[in-house]
């Protein structure tokens, strides 16, 4: 089960499973944000290539008009896959406290 919505900040917090079947929900809600965008990871348990795909659609459409999608909260599980794909040189990315 994913869930995502605006936190009181204004950021994005995204919980739960970011896989295939969530991919479609994630992305119609990441083509409204623009600006630059901070999302919370903190509750976020796993994201499959399919969730990567949605995470790096999201970036290249908002450094197109000069955005960003930042991940805040990381968590370590999480952050190695972000390294190992390489995604760490694409996102800024702080991990988990």
């Amino acid at each position: 089960m994913l869930a995502i919505d605006f936190g009181p900040d204004g950021g994005v917090v995204i919980a739960g499973r970011l896989d295939a079947a969530q991919s479609p929900a994630a992305l119609a809600f990441l083509d409204r944000v623009d600006g630059i965008v901070t999302m919370d990871c903190g509750g976020l348990e796993y994201i499959s290539s399919a969730g990567l795909g949605v995470l790096l659609k999201t970036q290249k459409r908002l450094l197109a008009s000069s955005g960003k999608l930042r991940l805040t909260g990381v968590r370590a599980h999480l952050l190695d896959i972000f390294v190992y794909s390489g995604f760490d040189q694409i996102f800024e990315i702080e991990p988990a406290k």
